[in-house]
């Protein structure tokens, strides 16, 4: 049997699961969530409270950073690295970073725009802070240190081909793309729970309360109206963080070449009540729901499936302890050196060199006699030799036959690049005459286009706010005011809206998309004041 205990470590937050592992059976033997003001404390609470002393650890990684290098699939493995090595250098260089400083790993997957390439999605962190991680459980063995983004796949056991999205709204949000069952993906958003819980800090100055909080918070969704409002203190802390969260998924969802067939929340934020129902909300056809360990479905327990929900990061870094996941992520060393020392003293055969002058005395005691018959070890010895002598003639006409033959070829070639470099240089004096005609046609079309495009500017825009103002006028919501409507240039609108709920708003924003009213739909963060949620909606007109 195999055990391993996940630690996910945020800034005031331990997550922590351990598991065991026999004949493909898991089971979760232990498992809380822990606030903190010493992590070292904290830490050897947990490993004293598990008795995991000497079972292998996984963690989290920190501060992780994303990039994504496409790269054409013929190269080979040397290649391969060459080039990703030679990509993140450049950025490194571009943003003033020691390229030295990071550690790295990356995946590969196919190339969803270009059949011909690769995609690389290539991870780096600070070795510094994966150091200073470790320092704190150098007694324990560690034996993975994994991005969340990546290892939270661990949790989806997947029957059929299908594309899925993992929202892993912790201290910061991470946003896992997965097309036919691979990680493609990975977005990290700088909101998440953390944003949340300083905003009731604020208030209750207390990290493990505001916790508590969010666990009893309700969203307000389309299916729940009714609840009652004391329930509801500090949905005003709750809600901009996950309308944004919201708001980032579904324009990933609508970007994506593929169709996603389902969306999973997890993380600290996922003990809120309604926020499966709330993000199906948002994302329309989109089914949503909790991320639950796909171990736990036939798995008679008699703990409550949300309180198992609550530590998925820690259970996820579990599984990658115990062998599941991504290896190529993993980025605790494992690798051994062997050193390879060669004795200056050792022949071929693994015998040593003798100093002692003495020496061996083969005497084979014949006389080259040729009168007389060879002994067997003599007739041997000859046929030997021969041999040697008969290799070597035909190693050496082999050799100068070749050798001759590619000095011709040598020559052959010569004599053909001097004829190609000759027309190569008529063919460039041909090109610079076209090049320069080519110039002038091209100012020419330029100019053209430019005019024409002037023109139907001027003829799109013309009566567009009248036209757009009677489209709005048959869609609007009954309870979204619009407060200014103004054609910054060319199509651009921007719409200043406000109303009491920001589902409201959220609505009147996607009517505009769906019935074609305005293309390239944003909007900034709704603020609510006095009571009134306020937003301001651009777009351009079709």
């Amino acid at each position: 049997m195999s055990t391993c205990l996940g630690i996910y470590i945020e800034n005031n937050l331990i997550k922590y699961a351990k598991l065991s592992k026999e004949n493909n059976i898991i089971k979760v033997e232990a498992f809380n969530i822990k606030f903190y003001d010493k992590l070292e404390e904290a830490l050897e609470q947990i490993i004293s409270e598990t008795y995991s002393y000497r079972i292998p650890i996984s963690i989290n990684l920190s501060n992780e950073i994303y990039n994504y290098f496409h790269i054409f699939s013929l190269l080979n493995k040397k290649d391969i690295k060459s080039v990703i090595n030679t990509e993140f250098e450049s950025i490194c260089y571009e943003n003033g970073k020691n390229k030295e400083g990071y550690d790295t790993r990356y995946i590969l997957v196919k190339d969803l725009e270009d059949k011909e390439k690769i995609k690389a999605i290539h991870i780096s962190a600070n070795k510094t802070d994966i150091a200073r991680k470790t320092n704190k459980l150098e007694k324990n063995r560690i034996t993975s240190i994994s991005p969340i983004g990546v290892s939270i796949t661990n949790l989806l056991e997947y029957e059929n081909k299908e594309n899925v999205i993992i929202v892993n709204i912790e201290d910061k949000t991470t946003i896992t793309t997965i097309i036919d069952k691979n990680v493609y993906n990975v977005d990290i958003l700088k909101e998440g729970a953390e944003e949340i819980f300083q905003k009731i800090n604020q208030k209750e100055n207390s990290y493990s309360k505001a916790y508590e909080i969010c666990k009893s918070a309700t969203l307000y969704t389309s299916e729940a109206l009714d609840l009652n409002i004391a329930e509801n203190d500090y949905l005003d802390e709750i809600m901009p963080t996950l309308y944004e969260i919201a708001g980032k998924v579904r324009k990933i969802i609508n970007e994506n070449m593929n169709k996603i067939d389902k969306v999973y929340i997890t993380g600290t934020a996922s003990v809120i009540n309604n926020i499966d129902i709330y993000f199906q909300d948002y994302l329309n056809d989109t089914k949503c729901e909790i991320l639950k360990p796909y171990f736990l479905k036939n798995l008679s327990t008699n703990v409550n499936i949300k309180d198992y929900i609550e530590v998925n990061s820690a259970i996820a870094l579990a599984l990658q302890g115990l062998g599941e996941g991504i290896k190529e992520v993993d980025f605790k060393k494992t690798s051994k050196f062997n050193d390879f020392i060669q004795l200056m003293n050792t022949d071929i055969g693994g015998s040593k060199k003798t100093t002692s002058t003495k020496k061996k005395n083969f005497d084979f005691n014949f006389d080259l006699d040729f009168k007389t018959s060879f002994s067997k070890s003599e007739r041997a010895i000859l046929r030997t030799i021969g041999g040697i002598l008969l290799l070597l003639a035909v190693y050496t006409a082999g050799t100068m036959f070749i050798n001759n033959e590619i000095n011709k070829k040598t020559d052959e070639v010569k004599i053909a690049t001097v004829k190609q470099e000759e027309q190569i240089l008529n063919l460039n004096k041909d090109k610079s005459s076209v090049d320069s005609r080519t110039n002038e046609y091209a100012k020419l079309i330029n100019n053209l286009e430019a005019i024409n495009k002037q023109i139907a500017n001027n003829s799109k825009t013309k009566n567009s706010i009248p036209t757009l103002l009677n489209q709005i006028m048959f869609v609007i919501p009954k309870n979204v005011q619009l407060t200014s409507i103004q054609n910054t240039e060319g199509t651009h609108i921007v719409i200043n809206a406000e109303a009491k709920q920001y589902e409201q708003l959220g609505y009147f924003k996607a009517i505009l998309k769906t019935e074609n009213i305005l293309t390239n739909v944003t909007s900034d963060s709704a603020v609510k004041e006095n009571g009134v949620v306020k937003v301001k909606i651009e777009g351009d007109i079709i």
